[in-house]
């Protein structure tokens, strides 16, 4: 009998060990299940994502609309659609903006194209399409002129539609930030002013310096419209305007930038009496050093001079010594 009990008992605990062990493993199929699921969706969404950023001005129009939307929550509750007329008004502005910017900056005002660069006759076909899109355009602007001087300027303003001037500011702020024409004349003030904190490299920090201030912004408006309980353009600007645009700052620029930085890091910068006792011009670009990068044979570059110089050889442009570091 004894015996008997002892074989029960041992099949008892058998059985449970065995319905443990088989339990763990369906856990574990369950964990490895999840896991996968997890990661593909994640796939999915930073598919989306690197799509949505490739996509620049469909993401542009997007985030405007989504901060302009924010806007009319916190600064104008009382009117509707002021986002979409605000919106309009703002890119009739900067249409007007890039044109007169295009006639300023035009060099060849001839109506006509020629064959070949180094002919004097005249393509007919090619002219007669260029003479149509200029005088297209200067009609175009003539049009959008009067039409601002109607809506705004004559006091004929559009129905119920009003906005303040704190709302007019901010969603204006943002929308020159982000758009075109106003942050390619940014980045050219920035690159006529050389700081010397950037060492001549203001095509990694002007866009990076943009897209922060962007986030900046669409934080606080983000934070500010809580209190009005629109959860969905509270997601909406999370996602669109300050996840993605962390992303797009954070793979497009800062880490270039790092990279870029860390292999200037070698290269010793150079004080202020040195570039004055020097009173060189760069040797790679040919122009005026108000700060520069010294290499181990002494020699005085601009930073992105040097950086540009370092991808396509790994010596001096001078003396041709060998300035690589391991």
């Amino acid at each position: 009998m004894a015996d008997q009990h002892h074989v029960g008992i041992s099949g008892e605990a058998a059985g449970g060990s065995s319905s443990s062990s088989s339990s763990s493993r369906l856990d574990s199929r369950w964990l490895v299940f999840a896991r996968r699921v997890v990661l593909r969706i994640k796939r999915r969404i930073l598919g989306f994502e690197t799509l949505y950023m490739k996509m620049k001005v469909t993401s542009i129009l997007v985030n405007q609309l989504v901060f302009f939307s924010m806007c009319d929550r916190v600064l104008m509750t009382n009117q509707r659609l002021s986002s979409l007329y605000t919106l309009l008004f703002f890119n009739v502005v900067a249409y007007s903006v890039s044109y007169v910017k295009e006639l300023v900056e035009r060099e060849d005002w001839s109506l006509y194209v020629n064959i070949a660069r180094t002919s004097t006759v005249r393509h007919l076909a090619l002219s007669a399409t260029k003479i149509v899109l200029e005088w297209t355009k200067a009609i175009t602007f003539i049009i959008t002129v009067v039409f601002m001087l109607l809506v705004f300027g004559l006091e004929k303003g559009l129905k119920n539609y009003s906005p303040t001037t704190g709302y007019l500011l901010v969603t204006g702020i943002y929308f020159i930030s982000t758009e075109k024409v106003f942050t390619d004349m940014f980045a050219t003030w920035l690159d006529n002013r050389k700081f010397e904190y950037f060492e001549s490299m203001e095509s990694f920090y002007c866009p990076a310096i943009l897209i922060s201030f962007h986030i900046f912004l669409s934080s606080i408006i983000t934070v500010i419209c809580v209190f009005t309980g629109n959860l969905r353009l509270i997601f909406l600007s999370s996602f669109t305007n300050i996840r993605i645009k962390y992303r797009e700052l954070r793979e497009g620029y800062l880490e270039p930038l790092k990279k870029e930085l860390s292999t200037l890091a070698g290269y010793r910068v150079a004080s202020r009496c040195e570039v004055r006792d020097h009173d060189d011009v760069c040797a790679i670009c040919l122009t005026h050093m108000s700060c520069a990068r010294i290499t181990q044979c002494q020699h005085f570059f601009h930073a992105d001079c040097l950086r540009r110089c370092l991808k396509e050889s790994h010596k001096c442009p001078i003396c041709q010594y060998n300035i690589s570091f391991s």
